[in-house]
C-alpha cells in the first residue's frame, strides 16, 4: 500500500501537507483559512466567494474523508484538516460589515474552542460515518462561532 502522505486524497485533505506538521495541525490549517479570508477581504472587500470555497472544501471532505480514514486506519484523523478550513470560513461568512481585525481573531478563537471542546450539538455530528462525520462537526462549530461573533459585534457596535 502506498504511504498515506503520498496519496492525492491525503495531500488535499491535509491541505498540501499541513496536516502532517507536528503540533496542532488543525490550528495551522485554520490560520491558513484566516489568511485566505483576510486576503479575499483586502482584494474584494467581500466574503462573496466564501460560499463557493466552503462548498468546495465540504465536497472534498465528503469525497476524500472515507478513503483517508481507511489509509490512516482511524476515524477523523488529525492529519485531515481541510474540514477546519471549511468551518473557519463559515465562521466569518457575512461578517464583512465589521472590521476584519476584530472578526478574524474572534472567529478564529471561538471556532477553535468549539471545534476542540465539541459541546452539543457540535460533537454529535462527528459520529456520522466517513467524510460527513469529519466535516459536519466543523461546519456546526463554524456556524455557532459565526452567530456568537455576530451577536457580540451587534451588541458592541
Amino acid at each position: 500500500m502506498e504511504q498515506p502522505r503520498r496519496t492525492a486524497s491525503a495531500w488535499v485533505g491535509s491541505l498540501g501537507g499541513i496536516g502532517f506538521l507536528p503540533g496542532a495541525p488543525g490550528t495551522y490549517a485554520t490560520l491558513v483559512a484566516a489568511g485566505v479570508h483576510i486576503l479575499l477581504l483586502s482584494l474584494t472587500h467581500s466574503t462573496l466567494p466564501l460560499p463557493f470555497l466552503i462548498a468546495g472544501a465540504t465536497a472534498a471532505c465528503v469525497i476524500l474523508g472515507a478513503p483517508v480514514e481507511r489509509a490512516l486506519g482511524r476515524r477523523d484523523p488529525r492529519e485531515f484538516v481541510i474540514d477546519e478550513v471549511a468551518g473557519y470560513w463559515l465562521a466569518v461568512l457575512g461578517l464583512e460589515a465589521w472590521p476584519w481585525y476584530i472578526v478574524a481573531p474572534a472567529a478564529f478563537v471561538l471556532f477553535r474552542l468549539l471545534d476542540i471542546i465539541k459541546p452539543p450539538p457540535v460533537g454529535r455530528f462527528g459520529k456520522l460515518p466517513g467524510g460527513w462525520g469529519i466535516v459536519l462537526d466543523d461546519l456546526i462549530a463554524g456556524a455557532c462561532a459565526n452567530l456568537l461573533v455576530w451577536a457580540a459585534l451587534s451588541l458592541i457596535f
